[in-house]
């Protein structure tokens, strides 16, 4: 029988879905000293678009490409009014000391969720079978909260962040676009 405190999910939610409402420690910085962290939740966002990226831990070696990525590209999804969090199943305090120790996290733009327990991967169905870490999943999440992007990859495989400012472009169009469809490009027309 599974203890009633510890969630459980049998699949992973999609589009369609509403992003599971979070109160999580976050590292938000790494200069301050007692104000590095702070609890963030999902309600802190309201009315805002939200690109929400998981990676499985820290102090490993294709993470660390990957949240760089994302922060070099942080005023791309401020220019589109679009909140960046990222997150793993790492405590606030490793997330303080990978910031410290990797020269590419030091000045990072957006809060590290610590998602210790594993509260939120497993509500949103994305840990690894095995690994029990958090696969390398991205969630775009609109103003309403409701997931309309997914994408998950592997644990040995990086993600492109150009493909998810492009699908996050293309969402909110509001309109039909087709495949390969870039900003600045023509939507479809329904004749």
């Amino acid at each position: 029988m599974n203890n009633p405190t510890t969630p459980t999910r049998t699949g992973m939610l999609t589009i369609g879905d509403k992003f599971p409402n979070f109160k999580l420690d976050a590292t938000i910085a790494i200069d301050k000293k007692d104000d590095n962290f702070k609890t963030l939740s999902l309600s802190d966002y309201k009315g805002k678009w939200k690109t929400v990226f998981f990676w499985p831990l820290d102090f490993t070696f294709v993470c660390p490409t990957e949240i760089a990525e994302f922060n070099k590209n942080h005023s791309a999804f401020a220019d589109r009014g679009t909140i960046l969090l990222g997150a793993s199943c790492d405590s606030k305090f490793t997330h303080l000391a990978w910031r410290k120790d990797h020269a590419d996290l030091k000045g990072l733009k957006f809060p590290m969720l610590a998602d210790y327990n594993k509260t939120l991967s497993t509500e949103l169905g994305i840990l690894h079978k095995g690994a029990g870490a958090p696969l390398r999943a991205t969630f775009i999440v609109d103003p309403e909260d409701t997931i309309r992007w997914v994408d998950v990859c592997d644990l040995s495989v990086g993600r492109s962040v150009k493909e998810v400012i492009r699908v996050l472009d293309a969402l909110q169009t509001g309109e039909l676009c087709p495949c390969g469809w870039e900003k600045g490009d023509p939507t479809l027309k329904v004749a």
